[in-house]
């Protein structure tokens, strides 16, 4: 037998040993889950609630596009009735790059902050995470990245999401950037999950129908990948296969019709579901491959799993079929017996995207950065996710292949409702991607 593939095989024998070993800690690690305020107004609630805690001087983190919406009007207006001080800092941009959140570290500690409200996307709040875990431990950013590099745990965080896809509000990582070397880096620690979130649905009817779709296709793929997981749980399988079930009916709905609150609250706490799920069960291949392609070609990360998914999926099938069947019976499908379910779950996924009008290729992915994209992807994945099949080389260059920009089928989908073009919404439209 060739050497390589020797090693290769015992590479990943000592690989799986190794995570089954750290999904045994994992099962142990305390981890907190946040108080939850539900429901229109919510925002404002949870601006009480952060004054009722004793803090006086908040660091209000968001983003430029927030602000300008002014979205944030009903909770500065809680904390200022109760007399908190509040200091913004708008200027976190999509990934969070470093050089950003060592400005808000830096407003943070002049303004002697006691507390930090993330009001925004999955950027806003992981740059309020680790701005609150370097304040607390008298760190640069950059020597946070990696497991518990932190003596001491962060600064009190409340969150407030306005997209229902990262799940941010209820998880233990923070995902940061290099834009000079166009990477990204995970920052992890039991202790970021916020104190307390919001889910506002009002905030989140003004989001374009393509923000929409591409976050929901985050939330669902969070959900997936955590039922998919060597991790996977009954406790984390409850989170992931009620999300999973929601976002299959209330996303195209969210999606038509932006205004309908019931479907937008339905599907923030399907995100919120779904990050309880991931937080315990983790992630996988897809995204590992997602994380490489937003760190050299800034494809917004929901839209980045949107596309791997089905490909990643149909990987997965020889090893995940009894998983993939279970929630296509979650999600309303029928069929006899698990292969069967399972691909008709992976068509079903395809033909999701496809009704949301999410691009089948990435115009961004060029053909001669291939091996390095996959290189990376196997390196993060082998050493991270507990994934039901490893990516080889060859296997991470072939799925990635799949998205290249070429004449893919168009999707056929009815186009959704048009929405009165407010201010607010004509913002969105062009921008509210900013800090997904």
């Amino acid at each position: 037998m060739n050497q390589a593939l020797i090693g290769d095989r015992a590479r990943a024998i000592g690989l799986r040993t190794l995570k089954r070993a750290a999904g045994a800690v994992t099962r142990l690690v305390p981890i907190s889950t946040p108080v939850l305020l539900v429901g229109p107004d919510s925002a404002a609630r949870l601006g009480r609630a952060v004054a009722d805690f004793g803090h006086r001087r908040v660091l209000l983190v968001t983003d430029a596009v927030v602000m300008e919406l002014g979205l944030t009007a009903s909770l500065t207006d809680a904390l200022a009735a109760a007399g908190v001080q509040v200091t913004v800092f708008a200027a976190v941009t999509a990934d969070a790059p470093i050089a950003v959140i060592e400005q808000g570290l830096a407003l943070y500690t002049s303004h002697a902050c006691e507390a930090i409200v993330a009001f925004g996307g999955g950027s806003v709040m992981d740059a309020a995470k680790v701005i609150g875990l370097a304040a607390a431990n008298d760190k640069p950013p950059r020597q946070l990245v990696g497991y518990f590099r932190g003596r001491h745990g962060p600064a009190p965080i409340y969150a407030v999401p306005t997209t229902a896809g990262t799940g941010s509000e209820v998880t233990v990582a923070a995902i940061i950037s290099d834009p000079e070397a166009g990477t990204k880096m995970m920052v992890a620690d039991s202790r970021l999950v916020p104190e307390m979130a919001a889910l506002d649905p009002a905030l989140m009817t003004g989001l374009p129908p393509a923000v929409t779709a591409a976050t929901g296709m985050d939330a669902l793929t969070h959900a997936v990948e955590a039922c998919i997981s060597g991790w996977a749980n009954d406790t984390t399988d409850r989170w992931a296969l009620a999300a999973a079930g929601m976002i299959w009916e209330h996303l195209p709905r969210a999606w038509s019709n932006g205004n309908d609150l019931h479907s937008r609250e339905q599907m923030a706490l399907a995100s919120t579901y779904a990050g309880l799920a991931f937080t315990r069960a983790n992630v996988g291949n897809v995204h590992a491959i997602a994380h490489q392609l937003g760190g050299r070609y800034h494809v917004p990360h929901g839209l980045a799993n949107a596309v791997m998914l089905p490909s990643v999926l149909r990987f997965s099938l020889p090893d995940a079929a009894p998983r993939l069947a279970r929630l296509a019976r979650r999600v309303g499908l029928a069929g006899r017996g698990d292969t069967a379910l399972a691909k008709k779950f992976v068509d079903g996924v395809q033909a999701l995207n496809d009704a949301l009008q999410i691009p089948r290729t990435l115009e961004a992915l060029r053909e001669e950065d291939l091996p390095a994209l996959a290189t990376a992807a196997c390196h993060e994945a082998d050493f991270n996710y507990p994934v039901p099949r490893r990516m080889t080389q060859a296997d991470a260059e072939a799925l990635l292949r799949q998205v290249l920009p070429a004449a893919a089928p168009a999707a056929k989908a009815a186009k959704p409702r048009t929405q009165p073009r407010t201010q607010r919404r004509a913002a969105a439209s062009s921008k509210a991607a900013i800090s997904e």
